[in-house]
């Protein structure tokens, strides 16, 4: 069975900058994307940004879009997400997921990791 895994979570202040990172274990994965998604207290989960895993195409959500980069290792079964210039609106619970379909939908995802707190202060 695939477990994923997020760390690099953590306190930061806004402008600085954070890298996440997702590992996969129990078996090499090789779905068909990837994607990160986060979740704010009290909010619903939204997405954040998606990579195809074999070609690495990429899509973001316009709140991130231009600030986050996602990108993948394959060889090393590890999704990364670079977070620069980070505003106290990022402040969420991360996740990241592994499905059969590029999308923003999270129903498109059938393997979660358990997420990891990003906390961004003023």
């Amino acid at each position: 069975q695939v477990q994923l895994v997020e760390s690099g979570g953590g306190l930061v202040q806004a402008g600085d900058s954070m890298r996440l990172s997702c590992a996969a274990s129990g078996r090499t994965i090789s779905p068909y994307a990837m994607g990160w998604f986060r979740q704010a207290l009290g909010k619903e989960r939204e997405f954040v940004a998606t990579i195809t895993w074999r070609l690495g195409s990429t899509m973001y959500s316009g709140s991130v879009k231009g600030r986050f980069t996602i990108s993948r290792d394959n060889a090393k079964n590890t999704l990364f997400l670079q977070m620069n210039n980070l505003k106290p609106e990022d402040t969420a619970v991360y996740y990241c997921a592994a499905g059969g379909q590029w999308s923003q939908s999270p129903n498109a995802y059938d393997i979660w990791g358990q997420g990891t707190q990003v906390t961004v202060s003023t």
